[in-house]
């Protein structure tokens, strides 16, 4: 029996005494001589009913009541307790709000820095300053909604959630609020991470400088000119089962894809989650705002460089699921089956798109919800989008990274060429061939 139900049937029976001393609760009936003691502590059902107080009635009233509550609160499911990930009551009282409350504001500063911090990330997943930097930020946006909550109360809810990957009714339990609001306030969260912060913190590097320090870092690590980032493509598993077949992915499981492009720090520059899990990278990319800003020369890259004859301007990578393009460059052959120049080119392309590979992997690793995401299907676009906000915040302010999530190894046939890209697609080959020749030329005289 639940043990809050046995002690507040404990103090009913001390309760009951006091009012009516009459009839004991805790007395049984004697079969000694009769004694004027006896005959008025010793009862029965009947006596009980009888009695002249209406303490007796009273309290088989409230234990009657009680014992319907303890007996038909709903135990916790399997999946439930998966959910949370087994958690004692100890961890159950750190999300609460007096233990938000006490480490935010009575012991947060005594705490050394390290040790403040670790246990910040243990329960909202980043550090205590970019939790504060998280805060001040939405605090403008979440006052004009007229929550109840206070805004760091509301926001680190919603981070405990993305970190941990809590079900709306797990994490209400443990708030003391009704899953309802749970969703709600993670709604209202997510959306303005993912509009009012992603022009700030996820950003197309066109600026001279940031252009600069990135191709520059890409080279170091390729030896390839000009690389300003790496693209990719990863699903993101759906707690619903019951969804069309297109949201069906190539490893099995409902899902919606993800597509970003990392620079050399691991951090998005481009965002776009637009498709079930079914499609493909490539019809993903074609149907992105980035892709039509590049074929559309929307995007101006101010850094030119001759390589071969070829003015080479800043291009992204990609693996063989995506197009061969002047602006995004893919491998020769998946197999190593090109030739000596051709495979050394491969394997440094690889080398620079490794970076998008375990920026995803953090992303994953570092936010849970996104290994099972367990939110309305209305609000998963902008829930993975204040994900990849709050990764960017992450590599930023250089929080350690944790341990990454691997996605199985990509395959399939290189994509179509369309029509619309045959241009860009020949420049692309050239392109690609001549930084190939020049890769191995260079390296080959070292």
């Amino acid at each position: 029996m639940d043990e809050s139900f046995l002690l507040m049937l404990s103090n009913l029976l001390h309760l009951h005494n006091s009012i009516d001393p009459t009839t004991s609760l805790l007395s049984t009936t004697t079969t000694s001589s009769p004694s004027p003691t006896s005959s008025s502590s010793s009862s029965t059902p009947t006596s009980l009913l009888t009695s002249s107080s209406a303490a007796p009635l009273l309290f088989f009233t409230i234990a009657s009541v009680l014992s319907f509550i303890a007996t038909s609160r709903p135990k916790p499911s399997p999946a439930t307790a998966s959910t949370s990930g087994g958690t004692s009551s100890a961890t159950a009282s750190a999300m609460s709000v007096s233990a938000f409350r006490a480490l935010a504001t009575e012991h947060i500063w005594s705490l050394e820095a390290p040790l403040r911090d670790a246990q910040w990330r243990s329960l909202y997943g980043l550090s205590y300053p970019v939790f504060t930097t998280v805060v001040e930020k939405l605090r403008p946006h979440i006052a004009l909604s007229n929550l109840s909550l206070p805004s760091d109360y509301a926001v680190a809810m919603v981070l405990s959630r993305l970190s941990h990957g809590f079900s709306a009714q797990t994490l209400a339990s443990r708030y003391s609020l009704d899953p309802y609001l749970v969703s709600k306030i993670t709604n209202m969260v997510t959306r303005l991470l993912a509009t009012k912060l992603y022009p700030e913190f996820i950003k197309i590097p066109v600026s001279r400088r940031r252009l600069i320090e990135t191709t520059q870092a890409f080279e170091e690590l390729t030896s390839l000119p000009n690389m300003c980032g790496a693209i990719d493509g990863s699903p993101i598993k759906l707690h619903k089962h019951n969804l069309p077949g297109n949201y069906k992915c190539k490893y099995g499981y409902p899902s919606v894809l993800l597509e970003v492009v990392a620079d050399h720090k691991k951090i998005f520059w481009d965002v776009c989650v637009k498709a079930p899990g079914g499609t493909d990278d490539a019809t993903h990319f074609r149907d992105s705002l980035l892709y039509n800003r590049l074929t559309s020369g929307d995007i101006v890259w101010d850094k030119v460089i001759n390589v071969r004859g070829h003015h080479v301007r800043p291009y992204i990578v990609g693996d063989w699921c995506y197009p061969l393009l002047s602006f995004l460059l893919t491998p020769f052959s998946p197999n190593g089956m090109g030739t000596p120049a051709q495979n050394l080119f491969d394997g440094m392309l690889m080398k620079g798109r490794s970076v998008v590979v375990e920026a995803i992997g953090l992303l994953k690793g570092r936010w849970k919800i996104l290994q099972d995401l367990n939110v309305g299907l209305n609000h998963v676009p902008q829930t993975i989008v204040a994900c990849c906000v709050l990764h960017n915040l992450c590599q930023i302010a250089r929080e350690p990274e944790p341990e990454l999530w691997k996605d199985p190894d990509e395959s399939g046939a290189p994509p179509r060429v369309l029509d619309s890209e045959k241009s860009f697609y020949y420049f692309g080959e050239s392109l690609r061939q001549a930084l190939a020749d020049d890769l191995h030329q260079r390296l080959s005289s070292r």
